[in-house]
């Protein structure tokens, strides 16, 4: 009997006017926010014998350098409805987990055998996500200076809604399984915050 489907986790770094990206690509290079998001993906999460998942949108996809695509030690999801097959994702450089491709966030909830699966954008899978039941909580690493205005793209606002609410920090360093820097964090002269949201009927989790 296949594992059940594990609920939806949003992974997202968005500024004070919820900007997530730029022209295609991030406005901001921060290598240790980076690490945070490797490791979350690889490795945070209640475990069972099956890898992490990470679920992106085309243009994510192919937003990664060649070279580091699939984003190793992980499952690879992409969804589009324009890619006839996984092979047309090309190039794919070799790894031990491999490469699926899905037509939709609800075609996933059947049953893709991941420990924890891990949404990674673009915009439009996010605002999918957060309407979809499975979604239970958002790793935000929330951007908090400079304002980089000239972002173009958007994660929808959370923090006046009446189904998310922010966590406390040793709720997050309990459901990845490891000790995340609290506070605000600077980088490049760039500030930030590593923040958990949960769905509030889900808060106990």
């Amino acid at each position: 009997m296949p594992s059940p489907a594990p609920q939806f986790t949003l992974v997202v770094a968005a500024t004070l006017t919820n900007g997530i990206g730029t022209k295609g690509a991030l406005p901001w290079r921060l290598s240790r926010e980076m690490a945070y998001f490797a490791k979350v993906t690889r490795e945070g999460g209640p475990r069972t014998s099956h890898p992490n998942a990470v679920i992106m949108g085309r243009k994510t996809w192919e937003s990664i350098k060649p070279q580091y695509r699939p984003l190793k030690g992980r499952l690879n999801v992409v969804i589009s409805n324009s890619i006839a097959s996984v092979d047309d994702l090309a190039p794919v450089s070799a790894s031990e987990h491999p490469t699926l491709l899905a037509s939709s966030l609800e075609s996933l909830v059947a049953g893709v055998e991941a420990s924890n699966a891990f949404v990674i954008g673009g915009a439009s899978i996010y605002t999918q996500a957060l309407e979809h039941p499975a979604t239970t909580r958002i790793l935000l690493t929330r951007i908090l200076e400079p304002a980089y205005e000239e972002c173009d793209v958007f994660f929808p606002e959370i923090r006046h809604s009446n189904q998310w609410a922010q966590a406390e920090h040793t709720d997050l360093e309990k459901w990845v399984g490891f000790e995340v820097p609290q506070g605000v964090q600077e980088e490049k002269g760039t500030k930030y915050e590593f923040q958990m949201w949960v769905r509030k009927q889900d808060s106990s989790a």
